[in-house]
Protein backbone atom coordinates (compact mmCIF):
# COMPACT_ATOMS: atom_id res chain seq x y z
CA UNK A 1 0.00 0.00 0.00
CA UNK A 2 1.47 3.28 -1.11
CA UNK A 3 1.57 6.32 1.17
CA UNK A 4 -0.74 9.21 0.35
CA UNK A 5 1.04 12.28 -1.00
CA UNK A 6 1.47 15.17 1.52
CA UNK A 7 -1.13 17.90 1.29
CA UNK A 8 -0.04 20.91 -0.72
CA UNK A 9 1.42 23.81 1.29
CA UNK A 10 -0.74 26.98 1.38
CA UNK A 11 0.73 29.74 -0.80
CA UNK A 12 2.85 32.22 1.20
CA UNK A 13 1.57 35.77 1.26
CA UNK A 14 3.98 38.11 -0.39
CA UNK A 15 3.97 41.87 -0.18
CA UNK A 16 3.82 43.47 -3.50
CA UNK A 17 6.57 45.85 -4.51
CA UNK A 18 4.10 48.79 -4.61
CA UNK A 19 2.96 48.18 -1.04
CA UNK A 20 6.54 48.17 0.25
CA UNK A 21 7.23 51.48 -1.49
CA UNK A 22 4.08 52.99 0.04
CA UNK A 23 5.12 51.92 3.56
CA UNK A 24 8.57 53.41 3.05
CA UNK A 25 7.07 56.72 1.91
CA UNK A 26 4.75 56.81 4.94
CA UNK A 27 7.70 56.25 7.30
CA UNK A 28 9.71 58.99 5.60
CA UNK A 29 6.75 61.39 5.78
CA UNK A 30 6.28 60.69 9.48
CA UNK A 31 9.97 61.36 10.14
CA UNK A 32 9.82 64.60 8.16
CA UNK A 33 6.74 65.79 10.10
CA UNK A 34 8.43 65.02 13.41
CA UNK A 35 11.57 66.94 12.45
CA UNK A 36 9.46 69.89 11.19
CA UNK A 37 7.49 69.98 14.46
CA UNK A 38 10.67 69.99 16.53
CA UNK A 39 12.14 72.86 14.50
CA UNK A 40 8.95 74.96 14.59
CA UNK A 41 8.37 74.54 18.30
CA UNK A 42 11.98 75.01 19.34
CA UNK A 43 11.69 78.82 19.91
CA UNK A 44 8.49 78.33 21.92
CA UNK A 45 10.04 75.58 24.02
CA UNK A 46 13.15 77.65 24.60
CA UNK A 47 11.08 80.79 25.43
CA UNK A 48 9.08 78.79 27.91
CA UNK A 49 12.17 78.31 30.02
CA UNK A 50 12.52 82.09 30.41
CA UNK A 51 8.88 83.18 30.45
CA UNK A 52 8.76 83.37 34.25
CA UNK A 53 11.83 85.62 34.23
CA UNK A 54 10.28 87.94 31.60
CA UNK A 55 7.01 88.11 33.56
CA UNK A 56 8.97 89.08 36.68
CA UNK A 57 10.73 91.77 34.65
CA UNK A 58 7.36 93.01 33.33
CA UNK A 59 6.26 93.63 36.91
CA UNK A 60 9.49 95.49 37.61
CA UNK A 61 8.94 97.71 34.55
CA UNK A 62 5.39 98.47 35.65
CA UNK A 63 6.58 99.38 39.15
CA UNK A 64 9.23 101.70 37.68
CA UNK A 65 6.62 103.72 35.78
CA UNK A 66 4.27 103.74 38.78
CA UNK A 67 7.12 105.27 40.81
CA UNK A 68 7.74 107.86 38.09
CA UNK A 69 4.17 109.07 37.77
CA UNK A 70 1.47 106.52 38.63
CA UNK A 71 1.55 105.19 35.06
CA UNK A 72 1.30 101.69 33.61
CA UNK A 73 2.43 101.28 30.00
CA UNK A 74 1.26 98.66 27.54
CA UNK A 75 3.73 95.82 28.10
CA UNK A 76 4.45 93.11 25.55
CA UNK A 77 6.70 90.08 25.88
CA UNK A 78 8.33 89.23 22.56
CA UNK A 79 5.57 91.15 20.73
CA UNK A 80 2.73 89.43 22.64
CA UNK A 81 0.58 91.63 24.87
CA UNK A 82 1.13 90.89 28.55
CA UNK A 83 -0.64 93.87 30.17
CA UNK A 84 -2.61 96.78 28.71
CA UNK A 85 -1.93 100.44 29.36
CA UNK A 86 -3.58 101.93 32.41
CA UNK A 87 -2.71 105.57 32.97
CA UNK A 88 -4.83 107.64 35.42
CA UNK A 89 -3.03 110.72 34.08
CA UNK A 90 -2.20 111.41 30.46
CA UNK A 91 1.01 113.35 31.03
CA UNK A 92 4.33 112.70 32.70
CA UNK A 93 6.14 115.92 33.69
CA UNK A 94 9.80 115.42 34.57
CA UNK A 95 11.29 118.92 34.34
CA UNK A 96 9.94 122.07 36.00
CA UNK A 97 11.55 125.48 35.64
CA UNK A 98 10.83 129.10 36.60
CA UNK A 99 11.19 131.39 33.59
CA UNK A 100 11.11 135.16 33.47
CA UNK A 101 10.67 137.19 30.26
CA UNK A 102 10.62 140.88 29.39
CA UNK A 103 8.54 142.42 26.65
CA UNK A 104 8.48 146.01 25.42
CA UNK A 105 6.13 147.75 23.02
CA UNK A 106 6.88 151.18 21.59
CA UNK A 107 5.03 153.11 18.89
CA UNK A 108 5.61 156.64 17.56
CA UNK A 109 3.06 158.57 15.55
CA UNK A 110 3.47 162.18 14.46
CA UNK A 111 6.29 162.67 16.93
CA UNK A 112 4.28 161.26 19.86
CA UNK A 113 5.51 158.00 21.42
CA UNK A 114 3.66 155.51 23.58
CA UNK A 115 5.53 152.75 25.43
CA UNK A 116 4.63 149.68 27.48
CA UNK A 117 7.14 147.37 29.15
CA UNK A 118 6.09 144.11 30.82
CA UNK A 119 7.83 141.43 32.87
CA UNK A 120 6.25 137.96 33.21
CA UNK A 121 7.10 135.10 35.58
CA UNK A 122 6.01 131.59 34.59
CA UNK A 123 6.26 128.02 35.86
CA UNK A 124 7.08 125.78 32.88
CA UNK A 125 6.82 121.97 32.83
CA UNK A 126 8.29 119.65 30.20
CA UNK A 127 7.62 115.94 29.75
CA UNK A 128 5.55 113.45 27.81
CA UNK A 129 2.00 113.26 26.49
CA UNK A 130 1.24 109.55 26.96
CA UNK A 131 -2.18 109.32 25.39
CA UNK A 132 -0.63 107.55 22.39
CA UNK A 133 2.33 105.29 21.70
CA UNK A 134 3.34 104.39 25.24
CA UNK A 135 4.58 100.78 25.16
CA UNK A 136 7.31 98.57 26.57
CA UNK A 137 8.42 95.42 24.74
CA UNK A 138 10.40 92.89 26.76
CA UNK A 139 12.72 90.66 24.77
CA UNK A 140 15.27 88.04 25.69
CA UNK A 141 18.07 90.49 24.93
CA UNK A 142 16.61 93.98 25.59
CA UNK A 143 13.96 96.21 27.16
CA UNK A 144 12.54 98.49 24.45
CA UNK A 145 10.50 101.51 25.58
CA UNK A 146 8.47 103.50 23.03
CA UNK A 147 7.39 107.04 23.95
CA UNK A 148 6.44 110.20 22.07
CA UNK A 149 9.06 112.93 22.01
CA UNK A 150 9.09 115.18 25.06
CA UNK A 151 7.60 118.65 24.76
CA UNK A 152 6.54 121.67 26.80
CA UNK A 153 3.44 120.47 28.63
CA UNK A 154 2.30 123.59 30.44
CA UNK A 155 3.13 127.25 31.05
CA UNK A 156 1.48 128.63 34.17
CA UNK A 157 1.52 132.35 34.80
CA UNK A 158 2.65 133.41 38.24
CA UNK A 159 2.57 137.16 37.70
CA UNK A 160 2.95 139.84 35.03
CA UNK A 161 4.28 143.23 36.09
CA UNK A 162 3.93 146.50 34.22
CA UNK A 163 7.37 148.11 34.38
CA UNK A 164 6.58 151.05 32.09
CA UNK A 165 3.31 152.64 30.97
CA UNK A 166 3.96 155.85 29.03
CA UNK A 167 1.40 157.67 26.89
CA UNK A 168 2.29 160.15 24.18
CA UNK A 169 0.61 163.53 24.06
CA UNK A 170 -1.78 162.42 21.30
CA UNK A 171 -0.65 158.81 20.86
CA UNK A 172 -2.44 157.08 23.71
CA UNK A 173 -2.20 153.44 24.89
CA UNK A 174 -5.50 151.72 24.15
CA UNK A 175 -7.13 148.69 25.74
CA UNK A 176 -6.46 146.76 22.50
CA UNK A 177 -2.76 147.64 22.83
CA UNK A 178 -2.62 146.22 26.34
CA UNK A 179 -4.54 143.05 25.41
CA UNK A 180 -2.21 142.35 22.50
CA UNK A 181 1.00 142.92 24.49
CA UNK A 182 -0.15 140.88 27.49
CA UNK A 183 -1.00 138.00 25.15
CA UNK A 184 2.52 138.08 23.69
CA UNK A 185 4.27 137.43 27.01
CA UNK A 186 3.40 133.70 27.51
CA UNK A 187 4.47 132.96 23.94
CA UNK A 188 7.83 134.49 24.73
CA UNK A 189 8.05 132.24 27.79
CA UNK A 190 7.33 129.15 25.67
CA UNK A 191 9.94 130.16 23.10
CA UNK A 192 12.50 130.71 25.85
CA UNK A 193 11.74 127.30 27.41
CA UNK A 194 12.11 125.55 24.06
CA UNK A 195 15.38 127.37 23.35
CA UNK A 196 16.66 126.30 26.78
CA UNK A 197 16.23 122.63 25.80
CA UNK A 198 13.76 121.62 28.51
CA UNK A 199 12.24 118.90 26.29
CA UNK A 200 15.64 117.30 25.66
CA UNK A 201 16.35 117.53 29.40
CA UNK A 202 13.11 115.63 30.11
CA UNK A 203 14.13 112.84 27.71
CA UNK A 204 17.53 112.50 29.35
CA UNK A 205 15.95 112.49 32.81
CA UNK A 206 13.56 109.71 31.84
CA UNK A 207 16.33 107.48 30.52
CA UNK A 208 18.44 108.00 33.62
CA UNK A 209 15.57 107.32 36.04
CA UNK A 210 14.49 104.17 34.20
CA UNK A 211 18.06 102.89 34.16
CA UNK A 212 18.33 103.45 37.91
CA UNK A 213 15.10 101.57 38.60
CA UNK A 214 15.62 98.68 36.17
CA UNK A 215 19.31 98.13 36.73
CA UNK A 216 21.48 96.25 34.24
CA UNK A 217 19.47 93.04 33.84
CA UNK A 218 19.00 93.73 30.13
CA UNK A 219 20.10 96.56 27.83
CA UNK A 220 17.58 99.42 27.91
CA UNK A 221 16.55 101.08 24.64
CA UNK A 222 14.32 104.16 24.85
CA UNK A 223 12.89 105.12 21.46
CA UNK A 224 11.28 108.55 21.14
CA UNK A 225 8.83 108.45 18.25
CA UNK A 226 8.14 111.74 16.48
CA UNK A 227 4.41 111.08 16.06
CA UNK A 228 2.22 112.16 13.13
CA UNK A 229 3.32 115.23 11.17
CA UNK A 230 1.51 118.46 11.98
CA UNK A 231 -0.62 120.11 9.33
CA UNK A 232 0.25 123.60 8.18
Amino acid sequence: MTAAPPPPKPPQKQFSCGLMILLALLILAACALFIFWRVETWPMRMAGTGSAELERLAGKVRDAFVDLGQLQPRVTINDRVYMEQSAPVAELALVSRQIGVDHEFMHTWAGSTKRVRLHGSYSVKAGFDLRNNFTVDLRDDAIIVHLPRAKILSIEQEKVEVLAFENGLWNRISAADLQKEFAAVPKLARDKAEAAGLAAEAETSLQEQLQQRLGMERPLQVIFDPGPPTKD
